[in-house]
């Protein structure tokens, strides 16, 4: 099946301290949604990139293409409100057949064997998400203040991408917002459909404080 990849990139750089949007922070020389989009691209040459980014962004990001010679190519759809609306545009412009990965523009370091093992899943059960085992205790808050030891073997931690079959999860964003989406799979599952959970890495951070940068730099330097 066709394969697709939507990237979405609409931080502000808030918790990184940073004016700039952290999307277009240096990593390595290049900025982080550089190195996103390389991932994907040396993954699969042949696959179809998408880039969410807010209207207000997307000329700074053309320059910073011909600034850093970043040639790969991509179409780039507008951010919504949310992430939920920005990947419902991301989805509008791919067909109804094939799959899409849906991944964080701040992740740049995804295995290559853990997108393919989510495009592998999606293709035979509809959808996937990575996952990894939790390693630090947790405790549930009680509403009055109080806390209680959970058992962390029944929990894990989701990563990107998270990917499905194109129709299935265009079928799901047709569906109103709520705020209980906090991502693709919760929109995936209130449409009645069951992701499945396969193996993440560990590199595969989230870069969202400058400590996160910090790690990125010595993981690319390897």
């Amino acid at each position: 099946m066709k394969r697709y990849a939507i990237i979405v990139a609409g931080g502000k750089g808030t918790r990184m301290g940073s004016e700039l949007p952290k999307q277009f922070l240096r990593l390595a020389g290049k900025p982080i949604l550089a190195h996103t989009l390389d991932n994907f691209y040396r993954f699969d040459p042949t696959i179809e990139l998408v880039v969410v980014l807010p209207a207000s962004q997307q000329a700074y990001w053309k320059a910073l293409c011909q600034e850093f010679h970043i040639d790969i190519p991509h179409r780039i759809a507008s951010g919504g409100e949310t992430r939920f609306h920005s990947v419902h545009n991301g989805l509008a412009l791919l067909p109804d057949e094939g799959l899409v990965a849906i991944h964080d523009g701040v992740r740049p370091l995804v295995a290559h064997t853990v997108i393919e093992r989510c495009f592998a899943t999606a293709q035979e059960y509809g959808g996937a998400i990575p996952t990894l085992p939790l390693t630090d205790s947790l405790r549930q808050l009680g509403p009055d203040g109080s806390s209680l030891a959970v058992d962390r073997s029944r929990f894990v931690a989701v990563q990107t991408p998270q990917t499905f079959r194109c129709h299935e999860i265009k079928e799901a964003y047709d569906q109103p917002y709520r705020e209980t989406f906090t991502d693709d799979a919760s929109v995936y599952e209130a449409a009645g459909y069951a992701p499945r959970l396969v193996e993440g890495n560990r590199e595969n951070l989230k870069i969202t404080l400058p400590i996160d940068l910090a790690l990125a730099e010595i993981l690319l330097a390897r």
